[in-house]
């Protein structure tokens, strides 16, 4: 496992996101970060219907009521405390979640490599 920090906690306000783009080429990793409901999540920046970025400006990841997370690509809302699609062309698919933790106040994404074959 890689742990990657990624910002301080304290950055990302509540009801805002921020994106990050981890390594190049093939293994690029796109995750973002947002907080709801005072708790800080993490996912990866996929769209589960056809695996477009979710924000299509930069950070931009909740709908304008602030309620749920939009795809920017297909206007697709995700629930922010489980990723679970509630409208749009993905519905009851889930995005995926990209585990974080907090270490003295800066947020580390666990990443997972593939064992090598």
């Amino acid at each position: 496992m890689r742990r990657e920090p990624l910002c301080r906690a304290d950055t990302i306000a509540e009801g805002k996101g921020r994106s990050f783009r981890l390594g190049t080429g093939a293994n690029q990793l796109a995750a973002f970060l947002i907080r709801s409901g005072g708790v800080l999540r993490g996912y990866i920046n996929s769209c589960p219907h056809v695996g477009t970025p979710l924000d299509w400006l930069p950070d931009r990841f909740f709908d304008r009521n602030g309620e749920h997370l939009l795809c920017g690509t297909h206007g697709a809302l995700f629930r922010p405390e489980d990723g679970l699609c509630v409208r749009g062309p993905c519905i009851g698919k889930r995005l995926a979640p990209a585990p974080i933790s907090i270490e003295d106040g800066v947020v580390v994404l666990e990443i997972t490599e593939p064992e090598n074959s």
